[in-house]
């Protein structure tokens, strides 16, 4: 009798994963715990291994595709029978927690069409977010005449903002450039999930950014002193250590900073612990490993933590539970160059500081110029949650302990 493979709860939080690429093709036979599919989830790629032994008889989604926990994945069977339709399913507890408005329903992969005219749907049927629908208030848009284009046919920020654009069902007009001078690259894998992310931060936070200068001097001959210590213990010394030692100390003073805001409880969520996120660039896209207890680490400890997470991500070998649970993100961009940015933050905290490159410049200290080692550091915040005054405090904070980093020898845990 066939058997319908649900895809199973892949971890806490995890309600949905997109289908990265299928490692079995229908008819093939597999044995239990073959590898099927690899399911992208939270920019983690995880395998999926068979139940049991059989015939692959159907395959329920696309590569590219989006599947719930708890949706049929594919048809196991016995060689000649037949894949039957996949019966319905509600969703598991996991993900009725995490996605309330997504219908558990089969999603294959959908086109970003033009906004069209369309048969409006009762109350019941629409599908969209809570930030979705207030941001749909906010622009007069009905929500049961917008056409959704995200996961299950859910309505998302753009879809509202193109209807709004374009108007009420009036067709848009795509303009083909000439042939071969276009190549057009599938949104999937990190890079969607990178999108789905900034576009959530960007629309659920207000965003602000202070940028500060700060002499790394003493920082620099701290760190070529103790480097070749380093080398020999097989630890790669960067000044990202430093910058957290820092970080953390300075996060202690202003813990509004080290928060997230629950904005269904109104209630700002001050974390006691420090689990550090390193946005770091992969061929893949962007992800953020999870140095987690930064503040019970020591400079050397940090550097080889941070080498070996760095490692895996570019590897895309990263669990689940070293991109989860950061509360305060660190972006460094010094090593590619410019003088500043404004990072988004990693939503749902409420700041992210950005490093940058560290250059030799002239100063005027003591009425003489001097050169010194120079960076900027911007730090972009939630200002629903903390106010310009309190993050110069604490990018104040921050520059006091990489100036005279002897101050971090006077911090406790």
């Amino acid at each position: 009798m066939p058997f319908e493979f649900r895809l199973p709860d892949i971890g806490e939080g995890v309600a949905e994963g997109e289908v990265v690429k299928w490692l079995v093709k229908e008819g093939a036979e597999v044995n239990e715990n073959q590898p099927l599919v690899e399911i992208m989830t939270d920019k983690v790629n995880v395998e999926i291994p068979s139940p049991r032994k059989g015939t692959i008889l159907k395959l329920m989604a696309k590569e590219g595709g989006t599947v719930k926990v708890g949706q049929v994945l594919l048809v196991i069977g016995e060689k000649g029978e037949q894949g039957s339709a996949p019966t319905a399913v509600a969703p598991t507890p996991t993900a009725a927690k995490t996605t309330a408005a997504v219908a558990p329903k089969a999603t294959a992969p959908i086109p970003s069409p033009a906004p069209v005219a369309m048969v409006p749907k009762k109350a019941q049927e629409i599908l969209a977010t809570p930030a979705t629908r207030k941001l749909a208030r906010d622009l007069g848009v009905d929500l049961a005449t917008v056409q959704g284009t995200g996961p299950g046919g859910r309505i998302t920020d753009d879809d509202v903002r193109r209807f709004k654009d374009v108007g009420k069902g009036a067709a848009a007009v795509t303009v083909a450039g000439p042939r071969g001078v276009e190549e057009r690259v599938p949104m999937r894998g990190i890079r969607r999930k990178v999108a789905e992310h900034m576009v959530k931060s960007r629309d659920s936070t207000a965003q602000v950014t202070h940028v500060d200068e700060v002499d790394m001097t003493e920082v620099v001959h701290l760190r070529e002193n103790a480097k070749a210590s380093a080398e020999k213990r097989g630890i790669k010394l960067t000044y990202l250590p430093f910058i957290i030692k820092a970080l953390v100390a300075a996060l202690k003073k202003y813990p509004y900073l080290n928060a997230s805001l629950d904005d269904e409880k109104q209630e700002i969520v001050l974390k006691k612990y420090y689990n550090i996120g390193i946005a770091t660039d992969t061929e893949q896209g962007l992800v953020v490993p999870v140095v987690k207890g930064a503040e019970h680490k020591s400079i050397t400890q940090l550097a080889e933590e941070i080498s070996k997470l760095s490692e895996k991500a570019r590897a895309g070998q990263l669990t689940l539970d070293e991109i989860q649970g950061s509360t305060f993100t660190v972006t460094n961009v010094g090593g590619i160059g410019g003088v500043f940015a404004t990072p988004i933050i990693n939503y749902p905290e409420v700041a992210i500081l950005g490093v940058h490159k560290i250059t030799k410049r002239p100063v005027v200290k003591d009425n003489q110029i001097i050169i010194r080692d120079m960076t900027y550091l911007s730090v972009s915040f939630d200002h629903r949650v903390l106010d310009g005054a309190m993050a110069a405090q604490f990018m104040n904070a921050i520059k006091q302990y990489l100036e005279d980093p002897k101050l971090l020898l006077l911090e406790t845990d």
